[in-house]
C-alpha cells in the first residue's frame, strides 16, 4: 500500500483508512506527527468498513494500546489484522497528521 495521509485539527475524527486483511504478513506501519497543542489517539475496528451499510459513528472502536491520549509525535504498529483505522483528536487547538503504510502492497 502507498503511505495514506490523513490530519484532523481541534476535536474529532478522520474518515475510516480501510486495510487489506488478506496481505500476509500483516503488518502496519503508524506514523503520528503532531503541530501545536493536541491530544490524540489511534483507533481501529474489526467492522466490514467495506460494507454498504458501514457507518464509522456507529463501528465499535478500540484505542490503540500505545498510542492513546498522546500529545507528542508518536510512532506504532498494528502485527495483528484489523479492517480499518481512523485518527482522533480528543482535545487541542492543533493538527495531528498521521501516515499508514501497509507491507505488501505497492
Amino acid at each position: 500500500m502507498k503511505p495514506i495521509t490523513v490530519s484532523q485539527t481541534a476535536a474529532g475524527s478522520t474518515g475510516t483508512i480501510p486495510l487489506n486483511v488478506n496481505v500476509n504478513p500483516f503488518n502496519i506501519g503508524i506514523a503520528v506527527v503532531v503541530s501545536g497543542t493536541v491530544n490524540y489517539t489511534v483507533q481501529y475496528t474489526f467492522d466490514n468498513v467495506w460494507s454498504a451499510t458501514y457507518n464509522s459513528a456507529t463501528a465499535t472502536w478500540f484505542d490503540h494500546a500505545s498510542l492513546a491520549a498522546q500529545t507528542t509525535s508518536q510512532t506504532g504498529n498494528f502485527a495483528f489484522p484489523v479492517a480499518g483505522m481512523r485518527l482522533t483528536v480528543n482535545s487541542g487547538s492543533g493538527t495531528a497528521t498521521m501516515t499508514v503504510i501497509q507491507a505488501g502492497l505497492a
